[in-house]
């Protein structure tokens, strides 16, 4: 049976009498494919640093929405599907650096800028042009180190989200950061799932304790504009090796986390691996000498296990006849309401 989306679970109310998200939103196998058309693909996602590709010739593969893409650094960097144009051969399965790239199914050979260079054993081949056989580039951004690539035209523009982040952070400047480590989870749960559990503070004491005596969790507070949504609060600063100042729990539609505390910036992408089923890059960026980071990347752990443990008993709990939507706290669940208000948007006009 194919999920239903009635009138009244797209209609947007007030987060004062509005109900979350049906059940089978997150449980439905139809909404993986989904998700990726009409959400993930029509926004600007987080595709990693810019640092990867520091060399002239450097390419990375990576998947966006479920979808093989492939950055290469040439007089800039550049995006493409990562997609040979004669049988769809992958064009890297690893990265590297050369002055070419080259399918690793029939050899056909591709410039820096994906132009089709050579083509093996294509002589007899008649009506054949290579300038109609080019790679298909994608839209690509670099903000301050961080590269974002959109398949489709569609959701924010950078001048609305991250320029009022960079000044609202200040004196931090993420240029200043520099990454260092990637850490990948995967887990047994929806990437909504995900996605709502960052987005309040509601369980922080219940579910972090560590996390709890780090924030001053009375001064907890959440923002929410158009694309975006921020979650604050000063950090009690003695016995941590974050030190004085604050925290910034940034969250970008759909998917994507920019976590700033002083001296560290934890930048997340969660990206559904099928029904049930979702990765979350953790790339760590840090400014000065990186001292923090072995404490740091501990300390961020234990944090996600206990969210991963929790959201896959989540999981169970939608799935279970026992359960079929919810309603918010108005105090302390408005960035789940936003996230969900953005996906009702996004479904009623799905493709």
């Amino acid at each position: 049976m194919r999920v239903q989306f009635h009138p009244d679970d797209l209609r947007i109310d007030p987060i004062e009498r509005a109900w979350t998200i049906p059940y089978d939103w997150a449980t439905h196998p139809d909404m993986h494919d989904i998700d990726k058309r009409s959400v993930l693909s029509r926004s600007w996602q987080y595709a990693g640093p810019a640092s990867l590709l520091a060399e002239k010739g450097a390419h990375v593969p990576i998947t966006i929405a479920g979808e093989p893409i492939l950055l290469i650094r040439d007089e800039s960097i550049r995006a493409f599907y990562n997609v040979c144009k004669h049988r769809g051969g992958p064009l890297a399965i690893e990265s590297g650096c050369g002055k070419t790239i080259s399918c690793k199914y029939h050899g056909w050979t591709y410039r820096l800028d994906g132009s089709l260079r050579g083509v093996p054993k294509f002589d007899r081949a008649e009506l054949f042009d290579k300038r109609d056989f080019g790679l298909t580039p994608l839209s690509i951004i670099n903000w301050k180190g961080l590269l974002f690539v959109r398949l489709d035209d569609g959701g924010w523009e950078p001048d609305d989200v991250l320029a009022p982040i960079s000044q609202e952070i200040l004196p931090l400047d993420v240029s200043d950061f520099v990454f260092k480590k990637r850490i990948e989870y995967t887990l047994e749960c929806d990437w909504k799932v995900y996605v709502d559990n960052y987005l309040e503070g509601y369980h922080i004491p219940h579910v972090h304790p560590e996390l709890c005596d780090l924030l001053q969790f009375s001064e907890y507070k959440t923002r929410t504009d158009k694309w975006h949504s921020l979650q604050s609060s000063p950090i009690n600063g003695e016995d941590s090796v974050y030190g004085q100042g604050n925290a910034f729990f940034y969250y970008v539609w759909p998917n994507i986390m920019l976590n700033i505390l002083p001296g560290r910036m934890q930048v997340n992408s969660v990206m559904p691996m099928g029904p049930r089923k979702t990765m979350v890059w953790f790339d760590y960026y840090y400014s000065g000498d990186a001292g923090m980071m072995p404490a740091d990347i501990e300390y961020s752990h234990q944090v996600q296990i206990q969210d991963q443990q929790i959201c896959e008993h989540v999981q169970k709990g939608l799935e279970s006849r026992g359960y079929e939507r919810g309603r918010y706290s108005v105090e302390l669940e408005e960035g789940v309401w936003h996230f969900h208000r953005m996906l009702r948007e996004a479904y009623s006009k799905r493709v």
